[in-house]
């Protein structure tokens, strides 16, 4: 397959591809600005912040399959920009979710986190994407060296327990078919990475 240049430099791409992943955000600061968020504007961010952090994490996993497929070097630099998009709106996500609803008190966190089975998925998410995010630069690269790639697989296990969460946020209303959509589309994802291997 003959390969595509991109007359835009690679800083200009990652700020473009920023650009991009800022724009839900923007969204949800106009729609605050005016009156915009419905009856309930924090379940309305919540949800938001956490079906965006899903929709980059999924773009994140598409990165590496459609380099492969199409043979493009340039799209392997987005995956990180990509990541990132996702751990901002999943830590929107977690803020949001500690202050509205806990007040930022960690005793009814931890509770919550224990009790509910989707909060405990969701939080394990979050907890695993903070090293990744951490070490998405090129020095932890370098330093960690082969053990960089290991950690990093961790977005495999991210993307199961993101599934589960939104599984069973959705089973209290019966609500199934956008979740398994993303479940699909992940379950694809991983597929092609075992055929591969």
């Amino acid at each position: 397959m003959r390969k595509i240049t991109l007359s835009a430099s690679p800083a200009v791409q990652q700020s473009l591809l920023v650009l991009l992943a800022s724009l839900p955000f923007l969204r949800l600061v106009y729609l605050g600005l005016y009156d915009g968020l419905g009856a309930n504007p924090i379940e309305f961010i919540t949800r938001s912040t956490g079906t965006w952090a899903l929709v980059f994490l999924c773009a994140t996993l598409s990165i590496t399959p459609l380099r492969q497929i199409t043979q493009q070097p340039f799209l392997l630099p987005w995956r990180r920009t990509l990541g990132l998009a996702s751990f901002s709106y999943a830590l929107c996500h977690f803020v949001i979710w500690f202050w509205l609803d806990h007040g930022w008190s960690w005793s009814t966190m931890v509770v919550d986190v224990l009790e509910r089975p989707f909060i405990t998925m969701g939080f394990l998410s979050f907890v695993m994407m903070l090293p990744l995010a951490i070490s998405s630069n090129t020095w932890a690269m370098r330093t960690l060296g082969r053990s960089w790639k290991k950690l990093h697989r961790l977005i495999y296990v991210i993307a199961i327990t993101v599934i589960l969460h939104y599984f069973w946020h959705k089973s209290g209303k019966q609500d199934f078919f956008e979740v398994s959509l993303y479940a699909l589309f992940i379950g694809w994802l991983l597929l092609t990475r075992i055929v591969r291997r």
